[in-house]
């Protein structure tokens, strides 16, 4: 698998990853859809961050989900 080039299908791998790692429990604020490939760069430094930082603590989940909220499409 490799996450460094912009798909659909790794933007959807990225997202499921956040999403368990941040235990995001109403998995609709994940969906591929809404968001745009233009911020695959940004949910990939967010997975990296993650991936490499293992357990977050509460502020630091709540900061990393209010990332996600920044990077969704505008609805």
């Amino acid at each position: 698998m490799n996450l460094e080039y912009p798909s659909q299908e790794n933007l959807e791998i990225i997202l499921n990853e956040l999403a368990d790692r941040l235990d995001v429990v109403n998995r609709t604020i994940m969906d591929p859809e809404d968001y745009d490939l233009d911020k695959y760069d940004d949910l990939k430094f967010m997975y990296d961050m993650i991936t490499q930082k293992g357990r977050l603590s509460a502020s630091e989940t709540q900061a990393f989900i209010e990332e996600l909220r920044a990077v969704r499409k505008a609805k």
